[in-house]
């Protein structure tokens, strides 16, 4: 048996009629709501888990309220992994509508975003009214059930949305915002303009002047020692170091030059220089001595925010040779100690000695873009940038950062800062707990708490077994 077909359950003009009355009462009765879709950057290739997303896309939609009378929840509840606010809401938007005005535009410009049809479990709901971002749980599709014939609308149920390292940046603040204030975030106060060293030296005579590399030794492990003779009774005792460099690509590392740490003075004839250990061997130097040659270079200022060494400047003597160094550069930014190159020779008077400033950064950094630790190579992505206070959060952190080193944008390359195009600033501190304002998860609130009601510092207070 067959139902009578002259008689029938709806027909298009029916069901037209049906949709634009709903339609209408979703304009009347309905409030603006963002409709946000999930798009899978990153995911498990063995079970396809969701490691990573971006919601940069939004659409206007009308929506009715279903729970009006208030939020429908289990209550706020405590568990082993914090506070979870369970507040659900429930919320119905036209098919029509999602069908006709949001998926053809999906599909067209979201080239990662999986079943454009209709709204999927994952997506996100900004609801204004409590300026809130709700994750779609469950959409139930069959709801009227099939008034004339046909389906007219989504049933949307949703949750507070918990950020974890997702990439949110739609261009409407007061969605974004949401995303700045929540999640946990590790902060860097930064400072752009660095200070520069300060050295000082004397003048002696019969100092090692140079000291020069005859033979770069093979088969290293490490730096070996470099022995320098006595000087005479009365006399000071020169040092040196070996700065060493791999060879053929491999891990065996050569002699690339020796650097001078104290000239010593004294000396009336060339010192013998003996290189002894580092596991290699190979390695033959010798000495030149000078008269009215620099001494130690005493650092009087250790400078600050260096991210490369500096150029060290030495006044020259008028008549001789004009002495050179080096710096090293410590993980801080701090000028560590300072390597004689060349002593040189006919100082009468102590030079005058200069470095070139860290330098002196500007720019901004913007919301979602790149940044980069130029000596680790750390990258995180910007959450929040206060130009005023020099403060800038980040998150989904891939190492950890250098203090001193430059954070430097995505729009400025390490190797050529162009400064002014992006943010590009020296840590002075890194605080990876950041400021954890997450209302779904109070974790640590909730153990100083229990660290007030039990010490375990003096007993077991559970028992003593």
């Amino acid at each position: 048996m067959a139902t009578n077909q002259f008689f029938t359950h709806g027909n298009s003009s029916e069901q037209r009629l049906i949709q634009d009355l709903i339609n209408e009462q979703l304009k009347m009765y309905g409030i603006d709501v963002y409709y946000m879709p999930r798009v899978f950057l990153k995911t498990d290739t063995i079970i396809k888990e969701n490691l990573l997303n971006k919601f940069t896309d939004n659409f206007i939609i009308e929506a009715y309220l279903n729970s009006y009378s208030g939020f429908g929840n289990g209550g706020d509840m405590l568990g082993k992994f914090g506070i979870r606010v369970t507040d659900t809401l429930s919320l119905v938007i036209s098919r029509e509508k999602f069908e006709d005005f949001i998926s053809p535009i999906m599909e067209a410009n979201i080239d990662d975003y999986i079943l454009t049809s209709r709204p999927k479990e994952g997506d996100l709901i900004y609801f204004p009214l409590n300026d809130t971002i709700y994750e779609i749980k469950f959409i139930e599709h069959e709801t009227e059930f099939y008034q004339l014939g046909k389906l007219y609308v989504y049933e949307l149920s949703c949750e507070p949305f918990i950020f974890e390292d997702e990439v949110l940046d739609t261009d409407i603040e007061d969605i974004d915002n949401n995303f700045v204030e929540r999640g946990y975030n590790t902060i860097l106060t930064l400072s752009g303009v660095g200070a520069t060293a300060g050295a000082a030296t004397t003048v002696a005579n019969g100092v090692v002047q140079q000291i020069y590399l005859v033979n770069d030794g093979y088969n290293y492990t490490s730096a070996p020692t470099v022995a320098i003779s006595s000087a005479p009774i009365g006399g000071k005792n020169a040092t040196a170091v070996a700065i060493m460099t791999s060879y053929s690509g491999g891990d065996k590392l050569s002699v690339d030059r020796i650097v001078i740490t104290n000239p010593g003075g004294g000396y009336t004839t060339s010192p013998q220089i003996t290189i002894i250990g580092g596991g290699g061997s190979g390695a033959i130097a010798t000495a030149g001595i000078s008269s009215g040659g620099i001494g130690v270079i005493g650092l009087t200022t250790y400078g600050s925010y260096y991210s490369s060494p500096p150029t060290i400047t030495i006044s020259g003597p008028g008549t001789g040779l004009t002495a050179s160094a080096e710096a090293l550069v410590g993980a801080g930014g701090s000028i560590t100690s300072i390597l004689i190159t060349n002593a040189g020779s006919g100082y009468t008077a102590y030079p005058n000695i200069s470095f070139s400033s860290p330098g002196i950064s500007t720019g901004n950094y913007s919301l979602n873009e790149v940044v980069t630790g130029h000596l680790s190579n750390t990258t995180a992505v910007v959450k929040e940038w206060d130009y005023d206070t020099k403060v800038l959060k980040i998150y989904r952190s891939s190492g950890r950062f250098r203090l001193g080193e430059r954070v430097v944008g995505s729009a400025t390359t390490i190797t050529n800062p162009g400064i002014g195009k992006t943010g590009e600033y020296y840590i002075m501190s890194v605080d990876y707990y950041g400021d954890a304002e997450n209302d779904y998860a109070e974790n640590k609130q909730i153990e100083d708490e229990a660290d007030q009601l039990l010490d375990f510092s003096e007993k077991n207070p559970f028992g003593d077994y």
